[in-house]
């Protein structure tokens, strides 16, 4: 190179040869650069610097110079044993190759120097493989046709896979790699042409892997290896077994024997790649086992032979230590799925890696759709189902929450899953409910619940698309209601709420999608949901099952089975819906009732007029038709029972009545049985019911007669039948059964009186206390007149006398069901039935007999309208009989129980006189003198004992007794004016000094009633109060409309005073108010003598005292609550009326000053207003007590207390106390308190009488102003 010349170098090489130097404008004489790179004794700083210049200026060499170079360059590669100088020789060939077209020429040169085979392989040569490495990877088009000698190129990078140095092996990898992909030469018979090399290169390949420890050899050799299996180079080395065992190449002179196998040599090259610390590695080499296994042809000898040498667990490993890595887990699973087409050996490696794929689990199932999610489930479940025993509890615990999350997340449509992936989840959950493990995990109960409900939630929009998903949903379904049934099954609490939420989903879900989509479905889904369905009935609880039962067939489940016959008329579908209706039948009818339906199910037809018929045919001597007709029976009996019709009413009333004529000579030789019997009074009963609701008269009279006839003359039990309501009535509608249809009601009340009221007979499900009772009381039947019938019956046959005590418990538990049944049984005459009875010497000592009808009496009496009671000549002479029992008992044995009792119904008889009923047993009751004098003497007995009579309660013989006592007297004082009008001198009860009586009558004196109000339990205070209340609203009445001076001393009228005000504020409100209201009424009355008067209430401090504590604590502040307003309401009647008082005590107007009104009306609100202060404000604004700001604010409180009122209406606040149930004296004690104080004074009547008040305040405060 010559700086100074400008027409030739140094050498005198021409000036064209050279170039521009764009840095020092000196020139570059290519000659003279070829001589430098082309000698290799030249000195390498000179080379180095020449070749560096020259990469600053190739620019100018693409133009007309690049070819100059080409020889020099590959040249200079295989003389220089120097890396710098390759790398940048290498370089500037790249750059050439790029820029200009001088690509072929540097293929062919390179490829040719490593074809020729007159270097050794040394590190020149490794340059030169680089170098061509380099131009076959920048390169797109195809170099293979640039190359001179291809055998001899491949067969020399072959050779030199031998040689023991990483680096060559390593570049003659990637060459033969890269070679492999581009080159599409192949020989004569068409196959590529590395084929003729693998033995030896797959070989010499493989030995390098398991050598080498540089991961970019493994990369190499694993991308090779990776080509070599696509195209199948593998499956033709087994094809061609002599040549991989031993083969001689003659060119090397080496013999090559006894290598291993090539399976083992595969097997051992991956093992070390597979734990690589590269990643990348590790995933390539997975892909090349998984092409080596995958490719077509390829035997199962191979995939054997891995794992035995156990590359999976290699696989296992290198999946452990990913820290789930999305490409190395895909890679994983991949290799892993074909290996677990060899099914036994690849076994016993699950077991062991099983453990790594819970972690992979967790990754999979958070990715929709991962490419490997069904792997991964498959070899889950393929590992737990092969191999049960090592799958641990907290195996279980960590699985089961991440398939739950899957469906719950599929089921909700979060994220959708495949077929083969839900039903893979399905058979897993499967396969772990059979677990061992699984038994001790009650804790999972709650997410088996979950994951079986979105199992079957998730497929009810998807299964006509697939229906295996459904199919396997129900597997599961059934398995989970197995579990919770199961022995093992450690917490009951938990195992209960999993079969309720199976049969859940069943009701809410399954059974009404099935009912809706049936039409749309297959087959396979009708079996399965048959099976599930069925699988229930036979395994839950007898309780379940009949809830599950009822629930089928109050969805039509009948037609529905029917149905699914006419879609799918198969065989196994006709078997599998009659199995399914007989076990329907074995819940709801008890134990094998369904057998005739199992027995038939292969001859009966799957129409239903067929089934008709079929059931008009005779069957003398046929016994399989006879079991068919037994079989339709009782289908339609059992679907009939819960109203679902198969058929057109007519059609089926027609082939009952043909099946009755065409073999009645069957029923009269009693081939018929109780059931069959049973069953078809049942349908015949109920579709003549039918027919004549909807007007169709016309019917069989002689298939009638012979039903009829099978009614009378067999012993059939209708306690214990399964009969429709409808038929039942039907049945007692009818005149000509009516002796059979009393005899099975007595043998109903039999079997009651047997097994206890309360407990309700096992057998049936229809036939009830209930049911009858709703018959009774219809009164569109016979079935009061037979339960009187038989009575009658029972007493004039001298019956036993459980008997009779059965039919009277009966009638007092319908009375008591339905209080209507007592109308029903009085317009039947059951007041002559009790007659018969009390006159009848039979039953004259039985006591038990007694109590029972005393008991139905009361019932009868507290229940029935005063309207029915008529007959009164009947009602006396029971009454009479009644006395008579009750004086004798008295006067023997005491006061009893028994003669409680009718102390009692006298109560209730006193009771309906009032309402103009009863008269005569009325005045029977009061004007009896033997009676009376017993009352008389029990209640001077009682008030003799003075304080003492504090202990007497409820709880006592005493107590009890006069309790019931006071309550007759109190029921008398209301009956009196309407038995005995006009002929009663009240008069003689406030002044015990007149003796002089009309009547002897049931008479207690107003002292004795102050003695036992004074002493008195608090029971005995309450019936008093009652009594005394009475008493003066009668005599108040009296005095108001005849104006008649009362007949009593000063000092009796101040003492019956001071005890009333001395419970004023009893701690019984009931009590103190009714006290107050007796004391209004004294302070009321005018015709006192007005000294006398004036001096009762000037000297009354009491009174005051009374109405200064009510006036303070009403008007202190937080203290006006609605309870408190209460406690204090009798002292405002008090204070009512003295403020009604023609001169109105002067300390009322310094008690009701200002301060205190305003305090009143401030603590009022629209809650807590009561009617007795709105009365009381009435009287003040009367009395001139309220000034003009007191009426404005007392006219908002009111105000808003309407709108409140009107706007807040409780429906329940004053709601009638229902006594559902009367059998006992206390019951019989609360009742007539209860049916006492309705009728009182005090009785609140709620917001009606409130609201009238508030009017009346208004109109009065009205009349004010206009004045």
């Amino acid at each position: 190179m010559d700086s100074q010349s400008q027409e030739s170098c140094c050498q005198g090489h021409r000036s064209d040869l050279s170039i521009q130097c764009q840095e020092g404008g000196g020139l570059i004489c290519l000659v003279c650069l070829s001589n430098l790179i082309n000698t290799p004794r030249s000195p390498t700083l000179h080379v180095s610097y020449a070749l560096s210049q020259l990469s600053l200026q190739l620019h100018p060499l693409f133009s007309f110079h690049a070819q100059f170079l080409v020889s020099p360059l590959v040249h200079g590669l295989s003389s220089f044993d120097d890396q710098p100088i390759a790398c940048q020789l290498i370089d500037i060939i790249t750059a050439l190759c790029q820029a200009h077209d001088v690509f072929p020429e540097f293929v062919f040169r390179v490829s040719d120097k490593l074809s020729s085979g007159t270097l050794a392989w040394s590190r020149k040569q490794l340059y030169m493989l680089h170098c061509f490495g380099v131009l076959l990877n920048c390169q797109t088009n195809n170099p293979y046709v640039h190359i001179k000698d291809k055998d001899a190129l491949i067969s020399n990078l072959v050779t030199g896979l031998e040689l023991p140095n990483e680096e060559i092996q390593g570049e003659i990898l990637f060459v033969l790699y890269k070679f492999s992909l581009q080159c599409t030469h192949t020989d004569g018979d068409g196959a590529d042409i590395l084929f003729a090399f693998c033995p030896k290169l797959l070989h010499l390949s493989l030995e390098a892997l398991i050598k080498t420890q540089s991961d970019d050899v493994r990369l190499n050799c694993v991308a090779l290896l990776t080509i070599l299996a696509q195209k199948g180079a593998f499956i033709d080395a087994y094809a061609n077994g002599g040549r991989i065992m031993s083969f001689d190449e003659a060119d090397n002179s080496m013999q090559i024997t006894d290598r291993p196998s090539l399976n083992i040599l595969f097997a051992e090259a991956v093992k070390g790649p597979l734990l690589s610390s590269d990643s990348q590695v590790q995933i390539s080499t997975l892909d090349l086992i998984f092409h080596y296994l995958s490719c077509q042809g390829t035997p199962a000898e191979q995939i054997q032979a891995l794992l035995e040498e156990n590359v999976v667990d290699y696989v296992f490993e290198m999946l452990r230590l990913s820290e789930c890595n999305d490409q190395a887990v895909n890679s994983c699973l991949q290799v892993l799925h074909i290996f677990s087409t060899a099914e036994q050996a690849f076994r016993k490696r699950l077991v062991v890696g099983f453990t790594t794929l819970i972690p992979v689990l967790h990754h999979v199932a958070e990715v929709p759709f991962h490419p490997v999610q069904s792997r991964t489930l498959k070899l889950i479940r393929n590992c737990i189902s092969d191999s049960p025993e090592i799958v641990s509890t907290s195996q279980v615990e960590e699985i089961i929450p991440v398939l739950t999350k899957m469906l719950k997340r599929h089921a909700d449509r979060e994220v959708d899953m495949l077929p083969e992936t839900f039903i893979t989840a399905c058979s897993i959950f499967v396969a772990l409910l059979k677990l061992p493990s699984f038994h001790g995990t009650s804790n999972l109960a709650t997410s088996v619940q979950e994951a079986s409900k979105h199992a079957v939630l998730a497929c009810l929009t998807i299964s006509a698309k697939n229906p295996s998903q459904l199919l396997y949903s129900l597997c599961l379904l059934k398995e989970v209601y197995a579990y919770s049934l199961g022995a093992y099954s450690t917490c009951k609490t938990s195992c209960m709420e999993l079969r309720n939420s199976i049969v859940d989903i069943c009701t809410s879900h399954l059974l009404p999608w099935f009912i809706m989509v049936i039409n749309e479905i297959n087959e396979e889904i009708v079996m399965g949901i048959l099976e599930t369905f069925q699988s229930i009935l036979l395994q839950c609880s007898v309780i379940q099952a009949t809830e599950f039962a009822k629930t089928l067939v109050s969805s039509s489940w009948f037609s529905v089975s029917f149905g699914c016959l006419g879609l799918f008329p198969t065989e196994k579908i006709k078997w599998r819906v009659y199995m399914m209706l007989s076990s329907l039948v074995d819940v709801l009818l008890g134990s094998d009732t369904g057998q005739p339906i199992r027995d038939a199910a292969l001859c009966i037809p799957s129409d239903p007029l067929d089934l008709l018929f079929l059931l008009g045919q005779k069957s003398s001597h046929n016994l399989e038709l006879s079991s068919c007709h037994s079989a339709v029976l009782l289908i339609l009996h059992t679907a009939a029972l819960y109203d679902d019709r198969l058929a057109d009413e007519k059609l089926v009333l027609a082939s009952l009545e043909q099946y009755i004529l065409v073999n009645s000579s069957n029923f009269q030789c009693g081939a018929a049985d109780s059931l069959t019997m049973t069953w078809l009074v049942n349908l015949y009963s109920l579709y003549r019911s039918l027919a004549e609701m909807s007007y169709q008269i016309p019917y069989s009279q002689e298939a009638e007669r012979i039903l009829f006839h099978l009614v009378t003359q067999n012993d059939w039990d209708l306690p214990s039948a399964e009969i429709h309501p409808l038929s039942l009535r039907w049945l007692f509608q009818q005149e000509k059964i009516s002796n059979a249809m009393s005899h099975q009601i007595l043998r109903y009340c039999r079997s009651n009186s047997s097994n206890g009221t309360d407990v309700q007979w096992k057998s049936s499900q229809t036939i009830n206390d209930e049911v009858i009772a709703e018959l009774v009381a219809a009164g569109d039947n016979y079935g009061a007149a037979l339960l009187v019938h038989i009575w009658i019956q029972l007493v004039e046959q001298e019956a036993q006398a459980h008997d009779i005590i059965s039919v009277v418990n009966f009638m007092v538990t319908t009375i008591n069901m339905l209080p209507a049944v007592s109308d029903q049984l009085c317009l039947h005459g059951i007041g002559n039935a009790i007659q018969a009875l009390l006159y009848s010497s039979s039953y004259s000592s039985s006591t038990q007999t007694f109590t029972a009808v005393s008991f139905l009496l009361f019932n009868i009496l507290r229940s029935v309208h005063p309207e029915i009671l008529s007959d009164d000549e009947t009602w006396l002479a029971v009454t009479m009989k009644l006395i008579d029992y009750l004086i004798s008992m008295v006067a023997v044995c005491g006061w009893t129980h028994e003669s409680l009792l009718v102390i009692n119904i006298f109560s209730l008889i006193l009771h309906h006189s009032a309402n103009k009923v009863l008269l005569e047993a009325s005045k029977a009751i009061v004007l009896n003198a033997s009676l009376v004098s017993t009352i008389n003497r029990t209640i001077d007995e009682a008030c003799s004992k003075g304080p003492a009579l504090i202990d007497c309660d409820e709880g006592t013989s005493t107590g009890e007794t006069l309790i019931f006592l006071l309550l007759l007297h109190y029921f008398s004082l209301r009956s009196l004016h309407a038995v005995l009008p006009g002929a009663v001198d009240w008069h003689n009860l406030l002044n015990p000094s007149n003796s002089k009586q009309s009547l002897p009558k049931i008479n207690i004196h107003c002292r004795d009633l102050c003695r036992l109000i004074h002493f008195g339990s608090p029971s005995v205070k309450l019936v008093t109060s009652h009594c005394l209340l009475e008493l003066f609203t009668i005599l108040s009445n009296q005095k108001n409309k005849e104006d008649e001076e009362l007949e009593c001393s000063m000092g009796f009228l101040v003492s019956t005073m001071a005890i009333l005000e001395g419970l004023v504020f009893y701690s019984d409100i009931r009590v103190a108010m009714n006290c107050g209201l007796c004391l209004s009424m004294i302070l009321e009355w005018e015709k006192l003598d007005l000294q006398e008067r004036k001096i009762t209430t000037a000297k009354n401090y009491w009174c005051r005292l009374i109405v200064e504590e009510m006036a303070m604590s009403l008007a202190t502040p937080s203290l006006a609550s609605e309870s408190f307003i209460n406690y204090h309401k009798p002292a405002v009647h008090i204070a009512v009326s003295l403020l009604k008082l023609d001169k109105i005590p002067g300390w009322m107007r310094s008690v009701f000053d200002d301060p205190c009104i305003a305090g009143i009306i401030g603590n009022l609100g629209p809650s807590n207003l009561s009617t007795e202060m709105v009365v009381l404000f009435r009287e003040l604004l009367n009395s001139e007590l309220l000034n003009a700001e007191q009426i404005a604010s007392l006219n908002h409180v009111l105000q808003a207390c309407r709108k409140y009122r009107y706007t807040n209406t409780s429906q329940d606040e004053h709601e009638e106390k229902m006594f559902t149930k009367v059998d006992g004296l206390g019951q019989v004690r609360q009742y007539l308190i209860h049916l006492m104080s309705s009728q009182s004074l005090c009785a609140d009547n709620g917001d009606k009488r409130l609201l009238e008040e508030i009017e009346m305040f208004f109109r009065t405060l009205t009349v004010k102003d206009d004045r």
